[in-house]
């Protein structure tokens, strides 16, 4: 048996619905997809699909055995390439899924300057607004902003997330400004439903320590720790573009990625709260299954990525 072959056979069956769906695609005929679905369950010693005559699904085997037969598919092209030069100019298809904020705002126009240097790469990208299984998935790059990494997965830092509390100035004018982080709690907070939903912490920033008398107590001051407020409101929401509205109506105080509102501040459609605390940063990564055989694609996008947002002042 052609073992990987009835494994590029099985996957398929799984992603088209149906034996017929990927005997068409795969140019064989019915009998001989069904031959090797069942010899590659032979060879396993289970059953890998459920079969109706209107449609199939996994069992447990089945779904258990499906990400390693990926695995495997992608070994097997990474071996095709094996040989070639280092500077092999990318080709292929390349998943790439990041918050829907981010997607829109910078992540976007990165992919179309990375196609614009690299026109053989074609790049799925999925704006989504919940963690997703990288394997289950098919996805070969995440943008993850977080503190917390997933430890069986591979993260390449790419810079700092930043972030902004505002208001609108009409907001601020009814409500008054709040000077100090405790304050917070008398405010309407407009609050993300999975990211610092009643909990919002604070670094105080450090301020130059000049010379003299005064360098200890100015050092002192630096090791302030991080400060917490409790917060609460009239909205939350699973998306920061959906807040970032909320705010600009003059409803409350927004947390908000310092990469969206950086325009709307400088314009004055914003006020930046708090100056002299800065909002948790939040790290920047690009987070894949693998290091092993990493296909040109992956690694060239990667080197784009750290690039472009290293120094970004988000």
């Amino acid at each position: 048996m052609d073992r990987l072959m009835a494994m590029q056979v099985f996957v398929t069956v799984v992603d088209s619905g149906s034996l017929s769906a990927a005997a068409e695609q795969l140019d064989l005929s019915r009998p001989v997809v069904s031959r090797y679905v069942a010899e590659l369950e032979d060879w396993v010693g289970a059953r890998l699909l459920h079969r109706t005559t209107r449609r199939i699904s996994l069992t447990a085997a089945g779904n258990e055995l499906l990400p390693r037969c990926r695995q495997m598919l992608e070994y097997s092209e990474d071996m095709r390439h094996a040989l070639d030069g280092p500077d092999e100019t990318p080709r292929g298809l390349l998943r790439i899924t990041a918050s829907t904020s981010f997607a829109q705002t910078q992540l976007i126009q990165a992919v179309v300057d990375y196609g614009r240097r690299y026109p053989g790469v074609a790049v799925d990208l999925l704006a989504l607004d919940r963690t997703v299984n990288l394997v289950e998935e098919r996805i070969d790059l995440a943008i993850r902003m977080t503190n917390r990494l997933e430890p069986n997965l591979i993260a390449r830092p790419l810079g700092v997330c930043h972030s902004v509390i505002c208001a609108t100035p009409d907001y601020l004018a009814r409500h008054g400004t709040p000077r100090k982080v405790e304050e917070l709690a008398l405010h309407n907070c407009l609050t993300h439903s999975y990211v610092g939903r009643s909990l919002w912490q604070f670094d105080p920033k450090k301020k130059k320590t000049r010379g003299g008398k005064g360098a200890a107590s100015a050092k002192t001051q630096t090791k302030t720790q991080t400060q917490s407020v409790a917060v609460g409101g009239t909205i939350s929401a699973n998306e920061v573009t959906v807040l970032l509205q909320a705010v600009l109506a003059g409803v409350g105080i927004g947390h908000m990625p310092a990469y969206m509102v950086a325009p709307l501040v400088a314009s004055g459609h914003l006020v930046q709260l708090l100056p002299d605390y800065e909002p948790l940063q939040l790290g920047m990564y690009g987070v894949y299954a693998s290091r092993k055989h990493m296909p040109a694609t992956l690694r060239t996008m990667l080197d784009f990525l750290a690039q472009r947002f290293a120094d970004l002042p988000f």
